[in-house]
């Protein structure tokens, strides 16, 4: 491969930054959530259609790869390169919803999930439903010809599919569904023209041709080229369309696509029925479908072996003495409650004669449908997670015709035997006869590779031989595109090489996808996973964690944390130090110092990785003994610290910014970004001191107000702009500790406020930096006073601020109860409200609207429910941005690096400002300020204005 020359490439761009080469962009870029590992010689974010057609003439011209890239979620390696790698994840995000919902225009970098939010109010869902939808874009949808458990081959991709906007290897664009475009196509480029005209005629007058593509895709089939395409359309412009389905990014980029959407079905009803082996379940299918089943999922023995370990397993798994059981989760779905009760009946009605091991039943409880869909899930989460330290994880899947997918699953159980393989659990989707299975091993020694090649051939021999294909749903990537010749026959698999020549003359885009000749090539690149820490050995590289990452779009997600981490030791294993100083030198500021820690990254975790912990070990690790022993001192005078901060606030507050910004843009210079905040004008004054008298008579919980209430005062009233260009007035207000404790007085509710109060806190300052002598200063002191104000765990603890409510509960589940001693029990003023003070408040009037932004503490505690409740009470109307994310303020991080909240708040905020609301709420002070500055609109504490409304 030629080395490259990047002036092309910058050339372009609007923006030269746009192509990057620090060894930190191309190693945290280099991995998707395959288990191969190719690094690529430049990254480049593009921001328009334009732009890819200037990379792809600008790459082609030096013969350089190029690869596109956006939610990184594919498993096959289709993904990653040795060449150019084009990310477009951090644009074309673009939706536009057409005919009421019938139809949707979507661009690439939207996730399944986010466009599936959209399409909720019409009634609608996007057809394909990948397990991957909450990282998945509709890049990867396309070039992959997703689908799911629900979607079967009916309303996959490829079917829904009205058109798309292609940027071909030439540079050319076609939107195939403008009324010219089959014009357009053939005198711009009328070689790919006239030549899929010609294939359609090759294919159509072979008869054995046409026998085996209507075989192939009556099946879930992913492998090699969408053939079918050249029977199921005539025009060329459409052959094309749907070629580029499934092509895997080989062909083209498509910029944008058009999809006819299907409904969304409201009402669920859900059963699990265990069967004595894999063929009686098997035995089962046809009968099951025919009662309008919308998925059946399949578990093997070892499956429910390991779900019995999942925590909330049914009864009917975790009970059970498994010895060759199989079980199929049966789930009904209907537009109305009665169509749902039918098709429940019709399921319950064949159960007597379908030869189960034990009592089944179907429902419709929402717990009870989470708990059976948290054991199919959890499956690849338990096996993956548990792996051994240094192995990687291969997810495979096939597909068989369904009346021998008993048989085949039993065969592969038996090569698992054979080649060594444990924990090879297979799951899948029976109704399509699609079977998922995974291995886990090093991949790395020769005897290691040896041992995969052979199980491969064998997997591949035994597929083949039942008239399936070896890709049902993942695409051929790397993995299978040596076997497609295999699966296809010689004549299709020249149809198909024919296809690449006539799109992709020079063989630029993505090669070594799809199609290769190297039979060892799905045996090389194998990524290795060298132990670095617990959270970075557990990781499976999936990317289910960026899209709720809060530094996504400025520096690094979580994923890209871990890789850089493993690619630093990888350097170091090798001896390559020149490569550990390069990737260690940017290492603090674009992992470090920018992440928010706030934890959102675990709740999207298939394996419950916080990569938020392991940052903070790293900030501990880097904590000299100065600053240890500064934040260690201010923990024992925390009372001054907090007044302190207080009025400096209340001081510059008064002052000009011309007389406050020079001198803290110095500061900053002097000392540190990463120490010294930068100073905003919406920022308040300070507050007031926490402490109360101590209640006569009976006390019926002990509140704890955060100590952010001190340092931050309530929301000010005087103008200021949003660091997106938005303007606005705040309304003066008093305080969350004033509006909580009028709420409860009204209420009737008495509360006790700990003796030393504005000395404690719950010490997440501490622990979001890494300082942990002052934390365990702070928490011994803090949990002493919480044992005394309770009673020693009798009252229930109440805190104001989300974020500081989830650091109690952390150090009180820390705490270990002496002999006699209760557990203390912490809850969040929101949940409190909506539980006890909300049925005790008479009626009242409400706000018109209300924008209301939850917290990252609030979700992660699971408290947005009750958060919902109390807008609800007080606004007719409440709505959540549907880009809401975390605000990256994370105490005072949005301080020290502003560029992060601006960055984590850019979408939101233009939502919120469409709304229009009447006011602005959210949990948590510090989320409050950086929404503040975001979008220029006064947000508060939701019981602020629950207070206000019911004086």
């Amino acid at each position: 491969m030629a080395p490259l020359d990047t002036a092309g490439l910058r050339a372009a761009v609007k923006d030269p930054a746009q192509v990057r080469t620090r060894a930190i962009d191309l190693h945290a870029n280099a991995h998707d959530a395959s288990h191969f590992l190719l690094i690529p010689q430049a990254v480049v974010t593009a921001g328009s259609a334009a732009e890819v057609g200037g990379l792809l003439r600008a790459s082609a011209a030096q013969g350089v790869p190029l690869t596109f890239r956006s939610g990184g979620t594919s498993l096959s390696g289709q993904a990653v390169t040795d060449g150019v790698l084009v990310d477009v994840r951090r644009n074309f995000r673009e939706i536009e919803v057409l005919d009421g919902g019938a139809r949707v225009r979507v661009q690439p970098g939207v996730t399944v999930r986010a466009l599936n939010a959209r399409l909720a109010r019409y009634g609608r869902k996007f057809g394909p439903d990948p397990a991957s939808e909450a990282a998945c874009t509709v890049g990867g949808v396309v070039a992959n010809n997703s689908s799911g458990m629900n979607c079967g081959t009916v309303d996959n991709t490829y079917r829904t599919l009205e058109s798309l906007t292609v940027v071909l290897p030439s540079g050319t664009v076609i939107d195939t569904g403008a009324p010219d475009a089959d014009q357009k196509l053939r005198a711009l480029e009328p070689e790919l023209y006239a030549g899929l005209a010609r294939l359609a005629g090759r294919v159509r007058n072979n008869a054995d041709s046409v026998r085996k593509i209507r075989q192939q895709f009556s099946m879930k089939n992913t492998m090699g080229y969408g053939l079918n395409s050249l029977l199921d359309f005539q025009s060329p412009v459409d052959i094309m369309a749907h070629l580029i389905v499934g092509s895997e990014g080989t062909l083209g980029f498509v910029a944008e696509a058009v999809f006819r959407t299907i409904p969304r079905l409201q009402h669920a009803a859900a059963g699990l029925l265990v069967f004595p082996d894999l063929e009686a379940a098997n035995a089962a299918l046809p009968a099951l479908v025919e009662t309008g089943a919308a998925t059946i999922e399949l578990m093997d023995a070892l499956s429910l072996k390991v779900g019995q370990s999942l925590k909330g397993t049914p009864a009917v798994v975790h009970d059970l003495a498994v010895r060759e059981h199989a079980a199929l989760l049966v789930e009904y779905s209907a537009g109305s409650a009665g169509d749902l009760a039918e098709l429940q009946l019709n399921g319950e009605g064949v159960l007597p004669a379908l030869g189960l091991s034990a009592p089944a039943r179907f429902t419709g409880d929402a717990r009870e449908r989470g708990q059976l869909w948290q054991l199919r899930k959890g499956l690849y989460a338990s096996v993956a997670g548990a792996r051994p330290q240094g192995t990687t994880a291969l997810l495979e899947d096939i597909v068989v015709p369904v009346p021998v997918l008993g048989r085949t699953c039993r065969e592969l159980i038996r090569l698992f035997d054979k080649y060594s393989y444990s924990n090879s659990v297979i799951f899948g989707h029976a109704k399509d006869g699609n079977v998922h299975f995974m291995l886990t091993d090093g991949f790395a020694s020769p005897a290691e590779l040896d041992r995969y090649s052979a199980f491969t051939e064998d997997m591949v021999e035994l597929v083949l031989a039942e008239g399936g294909s070896l890709k049902a749903e993942h695409g051929t990537g790397r993995v299978m595109a040596p076997f497609v010749r295999r699966q296809y026959g010689d004549e299709l698999y020249e149809v198909m090489r024919t296809i690449k020549r006539l799109f992709d003359p020079v063989a630029m885009l993505n090669p070594g996808v799809l199609m290769d000749e190297d039979p060892l090539a799905h045996l090389r690149h194998i990524k290795t996973a060298p132990p670095v820490a617990e959270e970075v050995d557990r990781c499976v590289s999936c990317g289910y964690c960026e899209p709720v990452c809060p530094s996504k779009d400025i520096t690094l997600t979580p994923r890209q944390r871990i890789v850089t981490l493993r690619a630093i030791e990888s350097a170091r294993l090798a001896g390559d130090t020149a490569l550990v100083r390069e990737l260690e030198k940017d290492y603090d500021y674009e992992s470090v110092d920018t992440c928010a820690v706030d934890g959102m990254c675990q709740t999207a975790c298939p394996v419950d990785i916080n990569t938020g912990s392991l940052v903070k070990r790293l900030r501990k690790a880097d904590a000299g003994p100065l600053a240890n022993g500064a934040w260690n001192a201010a923990a024992k005078h925390w009372e001054g610290v907090t007044r302190g901060a207080s009025l400096a606030l209340t001081v510059v507050d008064k002052l000009p910014a011309a007389a406050i910004t020079p001198p803290n843009k110095a500061a900053r210079a002097v000392l540190g970004k990463d120490t010294v905040p930068l100073y905003s004008a919406e920022l308040p004054g300070g507050g007031s001191a926490r402490k109360r008298p101590t209640p006569a008579g009976d006390v019926d919980a002990v509140y704890f107000p955060a100590c952010v209430g001190t340092m931050f005062g309530p929301a000010g009233a005087g103008p200021y702009t949003g660091e997106h260009g938005t303007e606005g007035r705040g309304t003066e207000g008093r305080g969350v500790q004033y509006s909580f404790e009028q709420l409860c007085d009204r209420a009737g509710l008495t509360l006790l406020v700990p003796e030393g109060i504005d000395g404690l806190c719950c010490g997440t300052p501490w622990s979001s930096k890494g300082m942990s002598a002052g934390q365990a200063t702070m928490r011994e002191k803090t949990l002493a006073a919480l044992r005394e104000a309770t009673r020693d765990g009798e009252l229930p603890i109440v805190c104001d601020a989300s974020s500081c409510t989830e650091g109690l509960r952390q150090a009180v589940e820390s705490d270990t109860p002496a002999p006699g001693q209760r557990e203390l029990r912490m809850v969040d003023a929101v949940d409190f409200a909506a539980e006890q003070i909300l049925p005790r408040l008479p009626d009242h009037g409400k706000l018109e609207s209300l924008a209301l932004h939850p917290t990252c503490s609030s979700t992660r505690m699971g408290l947005n429910d009750a958060l919902g409740t109390v807008a609800g009470a007080v606004a007719e109307r409440v709505e959540i941005p549907e880009d809401w994310g975390c605000c990256a303020f994370a105490g005072d991080r949005g301080m020290l690096h502003p560029e992060l909240t601006e960055s984590a708040t850019a979408i939101q905020a233009a939502e919120v400002a469409e709304m229009s609301a009447a006011a602005h709420a959210s949990c948590n002070r510090t989320c409050e300020l950086g929404m503040t500055r975001a979008t220029g609109a006064q947000y508060r504490h939701v019981l602020e204005l629950l207070e206000e409304i019911t004086r």
